[in-house]
């Protein structure tokens, strides 16, 4: 049974674990992704596209809002932050939207690049969603990836990238677009709501897709496509600190979203 969790208790967790407050990731990784974000690097693109003009000061600007990355721009090493308080309200505006597609009996796709990390988060939000009335995207065959090998699979619930007998962590955008595609070619309804991360979430929204995204402090492509307009809200955390500390993260979005 899930336990209740306030906004106080889910910060010092958040901040306990350092999934949110100071944070693993360095600021010179921070800045350097930046960069190569703006360079279109695969892996680093998560398949967005731009509809507005962006540039380093316009995305560091941002990163600072949304992510709550450190705002002085003479930093350029050390530990950098993630905000606590915009994780939270991004979380509830998550809770908010599975909450409100589960409650209709929608369709809700769930993928991850960090299957080490966020893969358990969404496998445990997908299953409350399931008992409460959603469907759930599943398909019982594995979806070949063009273009990069391996495949697509479902791991309770929750859809990879399967390679050379691993589920590699990936920013790359193929897998969605042929899960897409594969759903499409067989028949298949387009899902009424994505949550994912990654390329997987980036993929969806230039699909325009009702896209949620999970993103870490250094990876703009979310927050750049949120700002856009194509992604509902993007959470920023660290996507990958050990899985049990994001228990009172789970406990919080079911209990926040009504599947409890």
């Amino acid at each position: 049974m899930r336990r209740p969790v306030d906004r106080t208790t889910l910060a010092n967790a958040l901040e306990t674990a350092r999934i949110t407050g100071e944070v693993a990731t360095p600021r010179e990784n921070n800045l350097s992704h930046i960069h190569r974000f703006l360079a279109q690097e695969k892996q680093f693109d998560f398949g967005v596209e731009l509809t507005r003009d962006w540039d380093f000061d316009s995305v560091f600007a941002l990163m600072v809002d949304r992510a709550g990355l450190r705002p002085e721009p003479d930093f350029i090493e050390g530990v950098d932050t993630i905000s606590t308080s915009r994780c939270i309200d991004a979380l509830e505006q998550l809770a908010a939207a599975i909450g409100d597609v589960t409650r209709a009996g929608g369709e809700i796709l769930f993928a991850t690049g960090h299957p080490a990390g966020l893969l358990p988060v969404h496998m445990a939000i997908a299953a409350a969603a399931e008992a409460r009335g959603a469907t759930i995207t599943q398909q019982t065959n594995a979806v070949p990836v063009p273009g990069i090998g391996g495949d697509c699979r479902q791991i309770n619930r929750v859809w990879t990238w399967h390679q050379h007998g691993g589920t590699p962590h990936t920013h790359l955008a193929e897998p969605m677009h042929a899960l897409l595609d594969d759903i499409t070619r067989r028949g298949g309804r387009t899902p009424d709501l994505i949550v994912a991360d990654h390329g997987w979430a980036g993929a969806a929204s230039t699909r325009g897709l009702r896209t949620l995204g999970y993103a870490d402090c250094n990876d703009p492509a979310l927050f750049v496509v949120e700002a856009q307009g194509a992604i509902e809200v993007t959470v920023p955390l660290d996507d990958d600190v050990v899985p049990y500390l994001y228990e009172p993260l789970i406990d919080f979005v079911i209990e926040r979203a009504g599947l409890d």
